[in-house]
């Protein structure tokens, strides 16, 4: 470097980088890139466009100076910190590392703090915000080794795997609330119907992440073999996670004819389904059921608090959802309708047929559809009596009779939540399909495969995906940012006033909602 270059780079810090473009720009005019097929240049723009925007990230950090402070700099402990060092720290950004030099104010025994930190709103690991995005889009997506391949190829930056898990469980810190400061929606007026639901799904963990009786089940088995698992020595592996869904829709009025499809008039149309709105999922390993459903509630509250539209949840029998849905009802003051998922019926319903009726015949498919009906023109009662009935006249046996007992019991225990034909005639959904979908997408799809994983990983990886599956990612990562800043500097700082840089106005993270 010649001496004349050395001193035009110290005095403008951006000489570098326009030297870079103006090599690129030679490059491409007159050197080897001419030659390129267009892939070629893709990559070889990629490459060193990377570069010169690293150049240009550099060239303007350095350009605000060392970031002195415009008055004393106290902590929230009290301590005045007056000796001043310049410090250099690194930051892995989304375009490669960077080096920031800034003036630190401390004393003895205390962390010393820089104002160009603040001003920058740094983190406190090395990777920039940016990269920690990158690397919650990827880990939201797939395995965290695969996370760690995309992202050097995208960043050009290295993030072990150990920091992968790490980025991702920071990215998700405000995740509850980010939800609990949302303005509500006010949602479309005609979308009248307020509907929860909520499921379960097992996900394979770690024996220390296992719930306490989970944990000491496992512990007490003993494998039968040395290099795979037996039949039935694949319980207790799974914490149970719980999955929740919020959503607005209108009335869709119907007939039980025009559900069991196959006994309908053939002039009978079926209207189109109305869209669900404003859908919101989410799952959580951590937090109990009471814990998850209670948030469902406080989400449906934020939304209407006046509690104006018809309260829906929707549900597959589980006694425990029933116990806690019916419980914060009560606690809530909500006239809420529990809906039986008319598919989890239909089940049962084939698995009675079985005892009546061939198991690969057009009888048995009839056999279903004329029981279907009834209990959607609200006589489950009726048809529980009718199959025990029937079941005794054949003389069936006990073995033989199981799925007839089990099934009208279920219709029996539940028959205040299949009141299908009121449902139907006030325009309620009758199925869970919205939380089938979001158990699918957001456990299984990511969480069924040979790993066993950490409590802490999976909770983040189940926060990130409910992110993006309720197209609030770009919404909560601002609000993350905010509170990035508000923990790192604005919580260090005496009174909350975090210190300036000499010359400049104080810096304020304003939450785009």
């Amino acid at each position: 470097m010649s001496a004349q270059l050395a001193w035009i780079r110290e005095e403008d810090p951006f000489a570098m980088a326009q030297d870079e473009f103006l090599q690129l720009v030679e490059y491409l005019r007159q050197g080897e890139g001419r030659d390129l097929s267009h892939e070629e240049l893709e990559v070889a723009l990629s490459e060193r466009g990377r570069e010169l925007q690293r150049l240009l990230f550099q060239a303007q950090v350095d350009s605000r100076g060392s970031g002195p402070a415009a008055e004393p700099v106290c902590g929230a402990d009290g301590v005045l910190r007056k000796v001043e060092r310049l410090h250099e720290r690194g930051l892995l950004t989304v375009f490669g590392e960077v080096r920031i030099r800034r003036l630190g104010y401390g004393t003895t025994g205390v962390v010393s703090f820089h104002p160009l930190d603040a001003e920058l709103n740094l983190p406190v690991e090395a990777y920039s915000l940016g990269v920690r995005r990158v690397v919650a889009e990827q880990a939201a997506q797939v395995s965290f080794d695969a996370t760690g391949e995309s992202v050097e190829k995208q960043t050009g930056t290295v993030v072990g795997k150990r920091q992968i898990e790490e980025l991702a469980q920071r990215a998700t810190a405000d995740f509850d609330a980010f939800y609990a400061q949302r303005t509500p929606v006010a949602g479309t007026p005609d979308r009248s119907i307020l509907a929860i639901s909520a499921d379960g799904k097992g996900v394979v963990m770690l024996p220390r992440d296992l719930r306490e009786p989970t944990r000491i089940a496992a512990q007490s088995a003993s494998n039968k073999l040395t290099k795979r698992l037996a039949k039935g020595e694949k319980k207790n592996r799974k914490r149970m996670a719980t999955v929740a869904a919020v959503y607005s829709v209108a009335p869709y009025v119907r007939t039980p004819h025009q559900i069991a499809r196959s006994m309908a008039p053939i002039f009978e149309a079926v209207p189109p389904r109305p869209p669900v709105e404003h859908k919101r999922v989410w799952a959580s390993l951590q937090q109990t059921p009471e814990e998850v459903i209670g948030e469902a509630f406080c989400e449906a509250l934020r939304r209407d608090p006046k509690k104006q539209k018809t309260w829906v949840a929707l549900v597959d029998g589980n006694a425990t959802q029933l116990k806690i849905l019916e419980s914060l009802a009560h606690e809530h003051q909500v006239s809420l309708t529990i809906v039986m998922d008319v598919m989890h019926v239909t089940e049962y319903l084939w698995k009675a047929s079985v005892a009546f009726t061939e198991e690969a015949s057009e009888e048995r498919e009839k056999w279903v559809a004329e029981r279907l009906l009834n209990v959607l023109l609200g006589k489950a009662s009726l048809v529980a009596a009718g199959m025990r009935r029937s079941a005794t006249l054949r003389g069936l046996s006990e073995k033989e009779r199981e799925p007839v007992e089990t099934t009208a019991k279920y219709l029996l225990n539940h028959k205040d939540y299949l009141c299908y034909d009121e449902y139907l005639a006030a325009g309620l959904p009758i199925a869970t399909g919205v939380i089938e979908g979001a158990c699918r997408h957001l456990v299984c799809d990511r969480m069924d495969g040979a790993a066993r994983w950490s409590l802490a990983g999976a909770e983040a990886v189940l926060c990130l995906r409910a992110l993006r599956s309720s197209h609030d990612l770009d919404a909560y990562w601002r609000f993350h940012v905010a509170q990035e800043y508000q923990r790192n500097y604005v919580a260090q700082y005496a009174n909350g006033d975090v210190v300036p840089v000499k010359g400049r106005s104080r810096t304020e993270l304003r939450v785009v909602r």
